[in-house]
């Protein structure tokens, strides 16, 4: 990271911290849930199924906060949008330590997948907008890798209240700690610089106009494809992950602590990849780089899932596991940005990145419901893999789009 890095002005580099910062925050109070899932089945007497649920409950109401958002963004300004769903995000973590019912439980997930889907469109835009062209898919593949920092926090995290507190306590201690270091993003943001061409200069722009500009006849294509791309790349990375943590416990008999050491192997493996996919995108092109991972997924999650792993063997594919996987939402920020003109460009990201989760909000619940029929590993193996292939015959049909230079705001069509 050094080389680009020490090219940032202090603008580029207060934005990358800042979008870097929040992204690990909101992995943190994401990642939390998963490997929550055993003792929110005790506490509320539910099944798999009831659990996935709850996540996809929060992927489907991430996908609106995701086109919401980044349609506050394009008609009302990037960082003035992530203090309002920064705010949202962390209220709602904090609010589930307190659900007395899995109904309420349901409902906070749904307004914080609202908050979180919104967060990551204008965050991802405003750094897209702020660094230079040819350094673009380095940044925000850096800033992707963040999600890994967050989430190894969550298992850190997990690992020690799990240890030091009943688990039907446990987890209410979880959610609580979500709210205090997602607060802190707030005020680091609040130092930074508005790109001039983020907002449409048009006044007479309104906001469902600025909505429905991704569907004009100029973007459509960018727009449907760009929506099959997130359904493949969150169907894939919500089917593996949602039930990874249960998978090594219930089905490897690993202890808190055993699994938690497996999933460390993932998640810098996960950092290294985030890091790895932005540099080989800005080198041979957004398509070749996602093509290349999307296979490498596909054959990787079939491996580990599938092949008569020990456990050491297992802990060692780890490592590729959580590389591969990382190489495909590392590389959505930049693509999705350089498909769309900046009157929409935040809607357009936040629709294809998020439409992604209204689809694949049904792959958790899918796991859970086919691991009571045909186990549960097997259910995240097929289901992981064949979202991963949606991902490969997407990338396939977009346009290559390194380097492009964006042009001024200009007023949404429709």
């Amino acid at each position: 990271m050094s080389n680009w890095y020490s090219e940032c002005s202090p603008l580029e580099k207060r934005t990358f911290w800042a979008s870097f910062g929040g992204w690990a925050l909101d992995a943190l109070d994401v990642q939390m849930f998963g490997l929550a899932i055993p003792a929110l089945i005790a506490a509320f007497g539910i099944s798999k199924a009831d659990a996935g649920l709850l996540g996809s409950v929060t992927l489907f109401f991430g996908a609106f906060g995701g086109w919401l958002g980044g349609a506050l963004g394009d008609r009302y300004g990037r960082v003035k949008a992530l203090q309002i769903t920064v705010a949202t995000f962390a209220l709602a973590t904090f609010a589930c330590a307190f659900a007395m019912s899995y109904t309420q439980l349901l409902i906070l997930k749904a307004v914080q997948g609202l908050g979180f889907g919104a967060e990551w469109a204008v965050g991802a835009v405003l750094m897209a907008e702020i660094i230079r062209p040819e350094h673009r898919g380095k940044a925000l593949g850096s800033v992707q890798s963040a999600w890994a920092i967050g989430w190894g926090a969550a298992v850190l995290l997990s690992a020690l209240v799990f240890t030091c507190a009943p688990a039907d306590i446990a987890w209410r201690i979880l959610f609580a700690i979500g709210l205090l270091p997602a607060l802190l993003i707030i005020f680091i943001r609040r130092g930074l610089k508005e790109p001039p061409r983020a907002v449409a200069r048009d006044a007479e722009t309104r906001f469902l106009a600025t909505l429905a500009g991704i569907f004009h006849r100029d973007v459509l294509r960018s727009t449907l494809v760009g929506g099959l791309f997130g359904i493949g790349a969150h169907g894939g990375y919500a089917a593996l992950t949602t039930f990874l943590p249960t998978y090594l416990r219930e089905v490897r008999h690993l202890s808190v602590l055993g699994s938690s050491f497996y999933l460390a192997v993932i998640i810098v493996a996960f950092f290294c990849g985030c890091v790895a996919s932005g540099i080989i995108s800005d080198r041979i092109g957004r398509r070749a780089n996602v093509a290349f991972f999307a296979s490498a997924c596909i054959a990787t999650v079939l491996v580990y899932i599938f092949a008569p792993l020990t456990n050491g063997e297992m802990l060692v594919l780890g490592f590729p596991l959580g590389f591969f996987s990382a190489g495909i939402p590392a590389s959505m920020a930049a693509l999705f940005s350089e498909l769309y003109p900046a009157g929409v460009r935040g809607t357009g990201v936040g629709f294809c990145y998020n439409f992604g989760r209204v689809v694949s909000a049904a792959f958790p619940f899918l796991v859970g419901f086919l691991s009571d029929r045909i186990g549960l590993g097997p259910a995240i193996g097929i289901d992981a893999a064949f979202a991963y292939a949606l991902v490969l015959i997407a990338v396939l049909l977009l346009p290559e789009t390194r380097g492009k230079v964006f042009e001024q705001a200009a007023p949404a069509r429709v």
